[in-house]
C-alpha cells in the first residue's frame, strides 16, 4: 500500500486499526509545519518539538477514539494552538510565582502552614521522581536537577533524543498525576493563610 497517496480520512481509518505505517505518514505530512507553527509562536525550537512530539504521542494513544470526519490539518491545529496557549499560560504562571515567592521573602517569613505546605509538595514531587523506573529517573533528574539538554542528555546516556524525549514525558506525566490533588491544597493553604 502506497501511505502518501491516501487521503486523510483514509489515514485515520487505518490509524485507528492499529496501522503503524499510517500513523507515519499523518506524522510526515504535519509534523514539520505543526512544528515550525509552534515554534513561531513560542519562539523556541525545543519547546516546539516536544509539545508536537506529546501531540503525536496523544494522537497514537488516544487512535480508537478519534472521531476526526472531515480535516485532519485543522484538528491537528487546533489541538496544537491550544497546547501552544496552555505551555504559555504554564510559563507566565511560574514566572509570577517565581516573583511572587521571591516578594514574599523580601516582606516576612513564611508562616508555618505555608512552609509545610511547601515541604509537603518538595515531599510529594521527591516521592513521585522515586517512583520512577531507574532510567526515567535518571533522565529526568539530567533535564530538570541539572538542566541537560535533550540533545546533552542522549549523548551522556548514548540513547536517541527521541528515546530522551519519551522517557522525559513518560516522568512528567507519572509526576503531574501525582501532584494534582496535592498541588490545589497546597495552593490553597498558601493563599488562606
Amino acid at each position: 500500500m502506497v501511505y502518501n497517496t491516501l487521503t486523510d480520512l483514509q489515514l485515520i481509518d487505518l490509524l485507528k486499526r492499529d496501522d503503524e505505517a499510517a500513523f507515519a505518514e499523518i506524522y510526515n505530512r504535519y509534523a514539520t509545519t505543526l512544528t515550525d507553527f509552534t515554534a513561531s509562536k513560542l519562539f523556541s525550537l525545543e519547546d516546539a518539538q516536544d509539545i508536537i512530539h506529546d501531540l503525536f504521542v496523544k494522537l497514537w494513544e488516544d487512535r480508537e477514539q478519534l472521531n476526526i470526519t472531515s480535516n485532519l490539518k485543522a484538528y491537528l491545529f487546533t489541538i496544537t494552538r491550544y497546547r501552544i496557549i496552555d505551555k504559555i499560560r504554564k510559563n507566565i504562571t511560574r514566572e509570577e510565582y517565581a516573583v511572587m515567592l521571591q516578594a514574599l521573602a523580601n516582606v516576612y517569613q513564611p508562616s508555618i502552614e505555608q512552609q509545610m505546605a511547601a515541604d509537603e509538595l518538595q515531599q510529594a514531587i521527591k516521592n513521585a521522581v522515586d517512583e520512577l523506573s531507574p532510567k526515567i529517573k535518571e533522565i529526568y533528574r539530567l533535564s530538570r536537577e541539572e538542566n541537560l539538554s535533550i540533545a546533552e542528555i542522549a549523548e551522556k546516556l548514548k540513547l536517541s533524543e527521541q528515546t530522551v524525549k519519551n522517557q522525559l514525558s513518560t516522568a512528567l506525566t507519572h509526576i503531574r498525576k501525582s501532584l494534582s490533588i496535592i498541588s490545589a491544597s497546597v495552593y490553597l493553604l498558601w493563599w488562606l493563610s
